[in-house]
């Protein structure tokens, strides 16, 4: 299949729009022509960290509607909407527990997994394109993927809505949802207001949460976090943070969702939490925090991580969807749509905080 793709040949320079050519689908493949997908930072990050095998295709919050699918493929078939997600092998024991974000093959499929036979899935000027991100790649027209990792969805879904879902408000959603699981007079603290953040956010109003702190340094983020559900908005800038949060919630938080990647940032909502909170990281950063481990053991409290909002995307992508439905999960106020040929401009907005959580469209 023909298409256009966003290819990265240098961590350093900006994303090439170039032509390529998609393979057919394999037995176990399925071919979804691309409508929308989500930019999320781990496509910057892995776009950033180098290496020689280039070029690469990246994206993996695609949503579309299925060409073809392979003979060995069930439950979908051409013409169905799909967002599509991370992948997991389905029989190792992480698998089997229902923790399908903690698959042990889940480097292996999602790393730019490719062919058993070592066969090219797209290439351009018949050159191979390292692709298999999430084992989707949806930077691109199309895209291939697998059973395991394509969510079938209604069809009058909106794609631009609805491609987010496969990680970015995945994991912000299901780190509250399923992990925090906070009660309504619960102290919710979410650190950055990004899409995860957000997400999260609008989680825990979903969930009838009435106490929500944001700490975030961008002004316009701030600003909308507030008018998301947020009854207090932090500058870190200001200092004291911790202690600002633990006057706000008269002894400190009940529960903490860390969404920066940043090892600072976690010792602070660690400290920050009342006797017996919980906080959840989810930002893949480095470093070692500094936790007071008397303050952990005597306050009884927990720090834990969290990958992809601890979900099984088939059950709780639709549920996301319900919710959004029904008014209770407002994440158009999170989303702008721009043509995939407008990705500079896109990052440049999102940089500024002007956007969330932008969607590129083919």
């Amino acid at each position: 299949m023909l298409t256009t793709a966003l290819l990265s040949r240098d961590p350093a320079a900006p994303f090439s729009l170039e032509a390529v050519e998609v393979d057919s689908p394999r037995d176990d493949e399925i071919l979804v022509r691309v409508e929308a997908v989500g930019i999320c930072h781990t496509d910057l990050v892995t776009r950033a960290a180098g290496g020689p095998d280039r070029p690469v295709l990246l994206g993996h919050e695609g949503a579309g509607v299925v060409e073809a699918v392979g003979a060995e493929v069930g439950g979908v078939r051409p013409g169905d909407r799909v967002v599509l997600s991370f992948r997991s092998c389905g029989e190792c024991a992480s698998c089997r527990g229902g923790r399908l974000a903690y698959c042990r093959r889940s480097v292996a499929l999602n790393q730019f997994g490719g062919r058993s036979d070592k066969s090219p899935r797209v290439t351009a000027a018949g050159a191979r394109v390292r692709d298999g991100f999430f084992g989707q790649s949806s930077f691109a027209g199309y895209a291939l993927s697998t059973r395991d990792n394509t969510v079938v969805v209604d069809a009058a879904t909106d794609p631009v809505l609805a491609a987010p879902l496969g990680c970015g408000f995945q994991t912000g959603a299901g780190a509250v949802l399923n992990v925090l699981r906070p009660e309504p007079e619960a102290a919710l603290v979410v650190y950055g207001a990004g899409a995860v953040g957000m997400a999260g956010v609008l989680a825990a109003r979903a969930s009838g949460v009435e106490q929500i702190i944001v700490v975030e340094p961008n002004g316009p983020r701030r600003e909308l976090a507030l008018t998301l559900g947020a009854v207090t908005a932090i500058d870190p800038a200001g200092g004291e943070t911790t202690a600002v949060i633990r006057d706000l919630t008269r002894g400190g938080a009940t529960h903490a969702l860390d969404t920066t990647g940043s090892a600072t940032v976690l010792a602070e909502a660690a400290a920050a939490l009342a006797v017996g909170g919980t906080v959840v990281a989810v930002g893949l950063g480095a470093g070692i925090p500094a936790i007071d481990i008397r303050d952990i053991v005597l306050g009884g409290k927990t720090v834990r991580g969290c990958l992809e909002g601890d979900a099984d995307p088939h059950t709780f992508i639709p549920l996301l969807l319900e919710l959004h439905a029904a008014g209770r999960f407002p994440i158009e106020r999170l989303v702008a749509g721009y043509r995939h040929a407008e990705i500079e401009a896109a990052l440049a907005d999102q940089r500024a905080g002007h956007v969330v959580k932008p969607v590129l469209t083919w």
